[in-house]
């Protein structure tokens, strides 16, 4: 491994606008723990829980959708993902891939030179299933955007296959929360599933799994991404905002109903996704990027049998199912644009523009 004592990375100093991300050239390369391995980094994702969390978005006090700028107003008490506050200086980053150059005293040292990916949901493991006991990789501790970072060895996963670094780093964040969904609502083959925002992360991670569960899938995107979408295996894909939903796929589909509703976008849309909704449908949601304040007729809700589910907290095999996904070529990665890690406030504001379908990536 390398002898350096600094590294390149980006810092978050504080909650508020872009200029709080400092490419700083001398921040400390850290030193694994007993359970931990050094990872030299190859590339980092970029996504939106970094957006929201330097915005101070997930704060109660914000009502509006993700825009990526600061807020007049933030509680300080709940303005990250898990409602407590996170310290500062951070280096955020959750979807990393890089090769392994150390490991702690309890660590397998046959990881040594291995290529792995993170998973971002740092646990007790000696309660792996306790969701109260949780953090995030960049968020509760340091994460990706650096030439190096540690993680647990349980936190990472192997992969043996021949995607590059920065294709690899486009699965673990977005890939893990789709799939996270889709086993909440119970994703099966006898389902027809409507995905919102499905040219994003999440969302083109969506459309690949929830095919790969045999679902028949419907998305929704700005027509400018249709190809896009369509060339995930979607059966169809409506505009982002259609004027009637349910004429819409009637024709797109041949019925005006889907059994399930993975939705990541909420905002003005979402009393129209949950109409279409058939009888005993599930809606399953894991973000909010138009607006999290919405509208619900709680008639639509119980007079339908409907089964609402949120996703966050996924269980520890979500992860490795997804490297096994991975390694079988059963999901490819939808690699938009790559960054270096200095050009960082050009490439975030890029993935805020929402103009690119799949995952931006910065490479160190």
């Amino acid at each position: 491994m390398s002898n350096a004592t600094t590294m390149n990375a980006i810092v978050l100093t504080g909650h508020g606008d872009m200029d709080k991300l400092e490419y700083q050239t001398d921040f400390p390369v850290p030193s694994p723990g007993q359970n931990d391995v050094l990872i030299k980094v190859g590339a980092c994702g970029m996504n939106n829980t970094d957006v929201n969390t330097r915005s101070g978005w997930y704060s109660k006090a914000v009502t509006e959708a993700t825009t990526g700028g600061g807020y007049d107003e933030v509680d300080s008490d709940d303005p990250s993902w898990g409602g407590a506050p996170i310290t500062f200086p951070r280096i955020q980053g959750a979807d990393t891939c890089g090769e392994v150059v150390a490991v702690g005293s309890a660590v397998d040292k046959s990881l040594i030179g291995k290529r792995v990916i993170t998973d971002g949901w740092l646990r007790d493991w000696d309660d792996p299933m306790n969701m109260d006991k949780t953090g995030y990789f960049g968020s509760e501790c340091n994460g990706g955007y650096a030439q190096y970072t540690v993680a647990d060895h349980r936190n990472v996963g192997v992969v043996t296959c021949d995607l590059s670094d920065a294709e690899l780093a486009t699965f673990s964040c977005s890939y893990t929360t789709a799939e996270g969904m889709l086993a909440r609502a119970n994703v099966g083959s006898d389902d027809v599933v409507l995905v919102t925002g499905a040219s994003g992360g999440v969302g083109s991670a969506l459309v690949q799994l929830a095919k790969r569960r045999g679902a028949k899938v419907v998305g929704m995107a700005s027509v400018a991404k249709h190809d896009s979408v369509r060339a995930l295996g979607a059966d169809a894909v409506l505009p982002r905002s259609p004027e009637n939903l349910s004429a819409n796929l009637q024709e797109a589909i041949g019925q005006n109903r889907v059994t399930v509703v993975a939705d990541i976008v909420g905002g003005d849309a979402f009393s129209a996704t949950v109409d279409v909704l058939s009888r005993g449908g599930r809606y399953t949601c894991s973000g909010a990027i138009a607006g999290p304040m919405v509208e619900l007729d709680l008639r639509t809700l119980y007079l339908r049998d409907l089964t609402f589910t949120g996703s966050t907290v996924v269980p520890p095999h979500i992860f490795k199912d997804i490297v096994g996904y991975i390694e079988r070529g059963e999901i490819k990665p939808v690699l938009a644009a790559i960054y270096p890690l200095e050009d960082f406030h050009k490439a975030q504001a890029a993935f805020i523009e929402k103009k690119h379908t799949g995952n931006i990536v910065v490479t160190p």
